[in-house]
């Protein structure tokens, strides 16, 4: 079998195993971009979000006890969606060999974890991260390596969850032309609250303890990074990181909890009604939060736990709203918000299926 890797200049595994996952990407020296100034020129439209970055820190002590905290709640639901969603993929998948290929940075934890369930199944299960990027596109060069290797009819893509189905819609655009991924690409994802995957374990909101982490959960690799000149899209490797860096340590603790389950029904894609109805229950509340608070660019919305999450890590927040104040699923983000000095709303059923939301600030 074609060496998916020959002849890209790639960052390898990052901190992962060797084998768990090979990212198709190349290493970047790019110069940080102060958040906020990356904010006031990603909406006067100077600069695309996903040709800057800002330095990525260290998690404070309280974040860490807070992914710690995380983990010991949410594990065996992990564990169990992981082995639900991989036991749909080994009944669904019929060719010899299945090529997982994970969104940079959020769906690789999970491919990783996938992988390991299908070989434990007896499946031939390759894994790699590719780089997508909303406007832009998915990395063209990265795919190709990939079908050559593999054939486009044995790709599954791979995400953490969705929030709004911004990054599956674009997966579906960037591929609508290209027959070989007919009738639309598989997109699984552990949590699909507005219904835009292939295949979900669930569609509900919840805490994945790798959603509240970056690069420090991720193989010392930061998101990725597009550029104009040909070849693949790029990313910054985080060494000074490395003392922080739980990465194998999460795996190890979804793994040790997925040893202890006997077997589990498979997960099952939606129905179209399902697919429908998920769909126009995120969007009434998309647009019911675009009209309270006059947003014009849906972009600054970032729904659903791990995506308000990180937007108060990564953005300039305006708003936080939450489903309930004392949810312990988002303390973490109660707490980065406290240190931010940004205002959380509690509004119950405003938020639909969603149990958190953040507002980015516009700052025009």
């Amino acid at each position: 079998m074609r060496n998916v890797y020959a002849g890209l200049n790639t960052v390898g595994s990052g901190s992962y195993g060797r084998d768990d996952v090979h990212f198709l990407l190349r290493a970047m020296d790019i110069k940080a971009t102060d958040v906020q100034e990356k904010e006031h020129l990603i909406q006067t439209r100077q600069r695309h979000y996903s040709e800057m970055i800002s330095q990525e820190h260290a998690p404070s002590q309280p974040h860490q006890n807070l992914y710690r905290r995380a983990l010991a709640q949410n594990a065996a639901r992990m564990a169990t969606d992981v082995q639900a969603l991989a036991n749909a993929l080994n009944e669904r998948c019929t060719g010899s060999t299945l090529a997982l290929v994970s969104f940079v940075r959020a769906g690789v934890p999970l491919g990783v974890l996938l992988r390991r369930a299908l070989l434990e199944a007896g499946r031939d299960a390759r894994h790699y991260g590719v780089s997508i990027v909303r406007d832009r596109g998915i990395d063209n060069v990265a795919l190709e390596a990939v079908i050559k290797a593999h054939g486009a009819e044995n790709i599954v893509f791979v995400d953490g969850w969705t929030g709004k189905g911004a990054i599956s819609e674009q997966l579906r655009e960037s591929l609508a032309a290209d027959s070989r991924f007919a009738p639309r690409p598989r997109l699984v994802v552990l949590a699909d609250p507005c219904g835009r995957a292939w295949l979900a374990a669930s569609a509900e909101d919840w805490l994945i303890p790798s959603g509240i982490l970056g690069a420090t959960v991720s193989g010392l690799v930061s998101r990725s990074i597009w550029s104009p000149e040909p070849g693949l899209h790029g990313c910054v490797m985080y060494p000074h990181l490395a003392g922080h860096d739980v990465t194998m340590s999460f795996i190890h603790s979804i793994e040790t909890e997925r040893a202890r389950l006997t077997r589990l029904a498979s997960a099952q894609p939606w129905t179209l009604a399902q697919s429908w109805a998920l769909q126009r229950r995120a969007q009434s509340v998309l647009d019911g939060i675009s009209k309270r608070f006059s947003v014009l660019n849906s972009n600054r919305i970032k729904p659903g736990i791990a995506e308000a999450t990180r937007a108060v890590m990564r953005r300039v927040p305006e708003q936080v709203l939450v489903r309930r104040r004392d949810d312990q699923d988002v303390q973490l983000l109660m707490h980065l918000s406290r240190q931010a000095n940004i205002e959380v709303r509690e509004v119950g059923d405003e938020l639909g299926p969603y149990r958190a939301l953040t507002v980015i600030r516009s700052v025009r």
